[in-house]
């Protein structure tokens, strides 16, 4: 009896660690990234279609966390196979040369229940610029998810043709919802 109990306990206390811990590899085919900006004023929003990563959340120890994310940026989907040989181009990704844009975690900070700030290094195009990425969390149906946005200046990571500054504002905002594998 009193080891049923016990198993009861231990059973009682750790069901909350399972449910806030979560560890694991993003899966791409339940997650999304995309990129906005705007071309001549309007609003435009492309996905990349192929990225990877793995984050290891736990809400009750959030400064032991860690994220690593993993995009390709030839995977940058513009709608048609002609826009997506252009953004591949040196001037812009320069996809041959720099095959992935990595993020990766230094610190994450609590910012209240289930929401943190994820800082770390963005390389893109082979320049590293330290930034914070702003994250709630949520546990769901399909695993945990993760979203929040970004955004980014074109011109901080060398990424355009100059002949486009007109057409294209410099911000860009990348938006994220991924789903750890469960």
């Amino acid at each position: 009896m009193i080891t049923f109990k016990l198993h009861r306990l231990l059973f009682l206390l750790l069901v909350p660690v399972v449910v806030i811990a979560a560890a694991g590899d993003i899966d791409p085919s339940k997650s999304t990234l995309t990129a906005t900006f705007k071309q001549e004023g309007v609003s435009v929003e492309n996905p990349f279609k192929k990225f990877s990563g793995h984050i290891a959340y736990d809400a009750a120890n959030v400064a032991a966390s860690t994220a690593m994310i993993e995009v390709e940026t030839a995977s940058f989907d513009m709608g048609g196979e002609e826009y997506n040989a252009e953004v591949r181009k040196k001037a812009w990704f320069d996809s041959t040369a720099f095959p992935k844009a990595i993020f990766k975690s230094t610190s994450i900070k609590a910012d209240g229940a289930s929401k943190f700030t994820a800082s770390g290094t963005l390389t893109i195009k082979g320049k590293s610029i330290d930034t914070s990425v702003p994250v709630s969390v949520q546990s769901t149906a399909r695993g945990t998810a993760f979203d929040g946005s970004i955004v980014i200046s074109r011109a901080g990571f060398g990424i355009g043709d100059p002949a486009w500054n007109d057409v294209l504002d410099d911000k860009v905002t990348v938006h994220f919802h991924f789903i750890n594998v469960k």
